[in-house]
C-alpha cells in the first residue's frame, strides 16, 4: 500500500516537472531566439570577415560538444538539478557579456579586439549551456513516459518555437528601430533581454523534481569504444548518420544569414522573418510528426526528414524574392528539420538506458559537433577563397551542401534499424503516409484538411446543380 502511494506521489511530481519544463522551454527559447539569429549579424557589425564568421560558428559547434563530455562527468559528483541550475545561471551571465561588448564599441568606436572577444564570449555562452545538456537530457528522460514521448516533446517543442519566433521578431523590430541611429545599441538591448529570459529559465529548472541518479561502477566507457562500435551497434550507426548529415548541412548553414544580410541586404525585420520562417513551419509540423513517430516509429520519421532536408539548399538558387524564399525553401526546411530533430531526440531516449544516457548523449553530441565544426570550416574556406564570375559564391556553397546531404543520406541511413516495436507496417513509398494525415486529430493539418474537403464537396454539388438535365 505504501509502495503504491509513493509511486502515485512520484508520478504527480513528475507530472508537475513536465508542466514546469514546458514553461522553462518557452522562456529559454526567448534567449535562443535572440542569440541564434543575431550573433552572426552582430559579428558582421563589429567588423568580422566572412572567414571570421565561419570560424566563430565552427569553434562554437566543436566547443559545445566537447564541454558536454565534461558535463557528463559532473554527474559522478553532483546532483543533476544543481548542475543544470548553476550552469544555466552562468550562461545567462554570458549573455550579459555579449551585451557589454556592444557598450565597449559604443564607448570607443574601435572594432580591433572586439571580434576575438565576441568569439570568446560566444564560446563561454556555449560552454555553460552545453555543460547543462547531459544532466538536463537525463532528468527530462526520467520525467516523460516512453509511450507519450512523441506527443509530449512535439507539444513542448511547439510551445518553445512559439516563444522562439516571438523573441526573434521582437528583436528584429528593435534592430530595425535602431538601424537609423546606432544599431549596436539595439544589439545590446536584445542581449540583455536574452539574459533575463535565461535567469527566469533557471528559476523554473530549480523547481523540477529530480531523483538522485545512481551510477553503476561500469557505466563509463571511453569515447574510442563508442567509435569502434559503429560497425556493430545500431545507435552508433545512427550517431554516425546524424553527424554526417550535420556536416553536410553546416557547409552552408552559417552562410544563409550572411547571404541575406550582406549580399541581398535585407533590412532587419525582413531578414529575421526570412531566416527564421522555417521555425514557424516547424511549429506547424511538430504535432503531425509527433503522431507519425508514435504510430510508425522514429526511424521512418528520420527517413522522411532526410528526404525533405536534402533538396532545401538547391531551392535557394532559383530566386531572391523574399516570398519565394519563405514559402519554398524555408517551408521545406521547417518540415524536414521538425521531423529530423524530433525523430533523433526520441531515437536517443528509446535506445539508451537511463544510467548511460548522459554519457552517450555527450559522445553523440560531440560526434555531431565534430561534423558541425568540419562543415563550417569547409564552408568558410569555400566562401573565402572560391570566387566564380558566373555564380555567387554563397550559392555555390549551397550546391555543395545539397550534394553532400544526398551522398550522406544514401550511404549512412539504410543500415539504421527501428528500436521500438511498431504495430503498423512501414510504407516503402513515404508519399503513401499522406493518406493518414486526416486521421491525426489535434494537429494543424487535421483541422485544415477536412475544411478543404468540405469546400471541394460543396463546389462539386454546385456544379452538379448547374448542369442541365
Amino acid at each position: 500500500m505504501l509502495r503504491s502511494k509513493n509511486k502515485k506521489n512520484r508520478e504527480k511530481l513528475f507530472a508537475k516537472t513536465r508542466r514546469l519544463s514546458r514553461r522553462e522551454g518557452a522562456v529559454a527559447s526567448v534567449m535562443f531566439g535572440i542569440n541564434d539569429n543575431n550573433i552572426t549579424p552582430y559579428a558582421v557589425e563589429l567588423g568580422a570577415s566572412t572567414f571570421s564568421v565561419g570560424l566563430l560558428n565552427s569553434l562554437v559547434n566543436l566547443f559545445g560538444p566537447l564541454s558536454q563530455i565534461f558535463g557528463s562527468k559532473l554527474l559522478e559528483k553532483y546532483h543533476r538539478k544543481k548542475i543544470v541550475f548553476w550552469t544555466v545561471m552562468l550562461q545567462a551571465s554570458a549573455c550579459l557579456l555579449l551585451a557589454w561588448l556592444g557598450l565597449s564599441f559604443l564607448d570607443s568606436q574601435k572594432t580591433l579586439n572586439l571580434v576575438p572577444a565576441l568569439i570568446l564570449s560566444s564560446l563561454l555562452y556555449i560552454f555553460f549551456g552545453s555543460l547543462a545538456s547531459p544532466a538536463w537530457f537525463s532528468l527530462i528522460g526520467d520525467a516523460v513516459p516512453e509511450n507519450t514521448r512523441g506527443k509530449y516533446f512535439s507539444h513542448r517543442n511547439r510551445l518553445a518555437l512559439l516563444f522562439w519566433l516571438s523573441a526573434t521578431l521582437v528583436s528584429a523590430f528593435i534592430l530595425q528601430y535602431f538601424q537609423s541611429q546606432e544599431i549596436i545599441l539595439g544589439f545590446v538591448i536584445i542581449f540583455v533581454i536574452a539574459a533575463l529570459a535565461r535567469y527566469v529559465s533557471a528559476f523554473y529548472l530549480n523547481r523540477h523534481y529530480v531523483e538522485e541518479l545512481k551510477l553503476s561502477p561500469d557505466y563509463y566507457f571511453p569515447f574510442w569504444r563508442f567509435i569502434s562500435g559503429i560497425k556493430n551497434y545500431n545507435f552508433n550507426k545512427f550517431a554516425l548518420f546524424t553527424s554526417a548529415m550535420v556536416f553536410a548541412t553546416n557547409i552552408a548553414g552559417p552562410f544563409f544569414a550572411v547571404y541575406l544580410w550582406q549580399d541581398l541586404k535585407f533590412p532587419p525585420v525582413l531578414f529575421m522573418i526570412t531566416i527564421t520562417s522555417w521555425r514557424f513551419f516547424s511549429f506547424l509540423f511538430y504535432p503531425l510528426w509527433g503522431h507519425f513517430a508514435d504510430k510508425y516509429g522514429n526511424r521512418e520519421l528520420l527517413r522522411l526528414g532526410t528526404l525533405l532536408i536534402i533538396p532545401m539548399p538547391f531551392l535557394w538558387l532559383f530566386s531572391t524574392n523574399p516570398f519565394y524564399l519563405i514559402f519554398v525553401p524555408q517551408l521545406v526546411s521547417g518540415a524536414g528539420w521538425a521531423a529530423f530533430e524530433l525523430a533523433a531526440s526520441n531515437f536517443i531516449y528509446d535506445s539508451i538506458k537511463p544510467q548511460r544516457r548522459a554519457l552517450i548523449v555527450a559522445y553523440y553530441n560531440f560526434l555531431n559537433g565534430l561534423g558541425l565544426f568540419l562543415g563550417a570550416i569547409l564552408g568558410g574556406l569555400l566562401a573565402q577563397y572560391i570566387n566564380f564570375s558566373f555564380i555567387n559564391s554563397f550559392l555555390f556553397i549551397f550546391i555543395i551542401s545539397g550534394t553532400a546531404r544526398l551522398i550522406m543520406g544514401l550511404i549512412f541511413l539504410p543500415p539504421i534499424k527501428e528500436v521500438r516495436t511498431i504495430q503498423h507496417s512501414l510504407e516503402k513509398n513515404p508519399l503513401n503516409y499522406l493518406k493518414e494525415i486526416k486521421n491525426w486529430e489535434g494537429t494543424f493539418f487535421s483541422d485544415i484538411l477536412p475544411l478543404k474537403s468540405s469546400l471541394i464537396v460543396r463546389l462539386k454539388n454546385k456544379i452538379k446543380r448547374k448542369k442541365p438535365d
